[in-house]
C-alpha cells in the first residue's frame, strides 16, 4: 500500500511519520522498544485495512526520529506517552484506535490513563502491570539486553533474535543499534519505570474496548498474567493467543493477527 512520510516537530522529538491515504478511521500503530515503524510493514501493505488511514511512527530516539530533545522528560513512559498524544494532536487524528506492541502497548495504556480519547485499545505482548513489574514478565526486564544502554553489534543481534526469532529481518538489527542508548538506561531504570501509572488498574477501569493479542509461544511476557488481569472491557471475552507465534506476532503469523485485528476495527472504528 502506498504510504506517506513526513517529519513533525514536537516538543520532544523531531518526529518521523508513515501515514496511508485512506480516508477511514484512524488506526495508530505504536512500535516496540529499540524498534522501528518498519516493524508493521505486515499490516501497511495488507488490502485488508485498505479502508482505514494507518499511521505509525518511529518514537523519540529510535529509527528515523530524532534523539529526545530532553532525554529525562521524554524517555521515561508518561513522557513518551506525552510525545505521542502531541504528535497526534498535531496531525488532527482524534479518537483512533490505537494498536500497541511490547513498549508500544505500555505506552499506550499510559495514554490512557491521562485520559486519552481513544476508540479502542489494541495490545499486543504488553501486559498491563501494577507496582509488582516482574508478574507480567518471563525473567528480569530490566537486567537484560532490553534495559542495556549501548549494544555491540552482537547484542544487537542477540536481541532482534530474541524478539522476532524466525521472523528476524536486517532491517531489526539496524534499529537496536541505532536506538539512542540514553533511552533504554533511562527508560528501565527502576526509579524511572516505576514514574508509570498502574497499567493493571487502567484497563481494570477504562470505558475503553480492548483487544488482547499475543504469541501463544511469546518467551518474553507471562501469558498467564495477562488472563488473569480483570480488564473491564475485554473484546471477545477472552485473551487471543496466536499459534506458531511468539512475541511479534504480527509479523510471526500476520494472516492470523491481520484477521483478528479487522474483526476488532469493524467493532469499534
Amino acid at each position: 500500500m502506498q504510504t506517506i512520510s513526513q517529519e513533525v516537530w514536537t516538543s520532544h522529538a523531531l518526529m518521523a511519520v508513515e501515514i496511508t491515504p485512506g480516508d477511514g478511521p484512524d488506526v495508530v500503530f505504536i512500535h516496540g522498544n529499540s524498534s522501528s515503524r518498519q516493524v508493521f510493514h505486515r499490516q501497511f501493505n495488507s488490502e485488508v485495512f485498505k479502508n482505514y488511514r494507518l499511521i505509525s511512527f518511529d518514537l523519540p530516539g529510535h529509527g528515523q526520529s530524532s534523539d529526545a530533545f530532553d532525554k529525562t522528560r521524554t524517555y521515561p513512559l508518561p513522557g513518551l506517552a506525552e510525545a505521542v498524544t502531541e504528535l497526534l494532536d498535531q496531525l488532527q487524528v482524534s479518537r483512533p484506535v490505537l494498536v500497541g506492541w511490547s513498549l508500544g502497548g505500555h505506552v499506550a495504556m499510559e495514554m490512557l490513563s491521562k485520559s486519552y480519547n481513544a476508540s479502542g485499545l489494541f495490545i499486543t505482548g504488553a501486559p498491563p502491570v501494577g507496582p509488582e513489574i516482574s508478574e507480567g514478565f518471563r525473567g528480569n526486564l530490566m537486567s537484560g539486553l532490553a534495559g542495556k544502554g549501548r549494544m555491540s553489534a552482537k547484542d544487537a543481534a542477540n536481541f532482534v533474535r530474541n524478539v522476532f526469532a524466525t521472523a528476524a529481518e536486517p532491517f531489526m538489527e539496524q534499529a537496536a543499534a541505532r536506538t539512542d542508548e540514553a533511552f533504554r538506561s533511562t527508560l528501565f531504570s527502576r526509579y524511572r519505570f516505576e514514574e508509570k501509572s498502574n497499567q493493571r488498574e487502567v484497563v481494570s477501569h477504562t470505558e475503553v474496548i480492548t483487544a488482547v493479542v499475543n504469541g501463544r509461544d511469546d518467551r518474553i511476557v507471562n501469558l498467564d498474567y495477562i488472563d488473569g488481569v480483570p480488564f473491564s472491557r475485554l473484546w471477545g471475552g477472552t485473551c487471543f493467543r496466536v499459534a506458531d507465534a511468539g512475541h511479534a506476532p504480527f509479523l510471526q503469523a500476520p494472516i492470523a493477527f491481520n484477521g483478528l485485528l479487522s474483526a476488532f476495527l469493524a467493532d469499534v472504528a
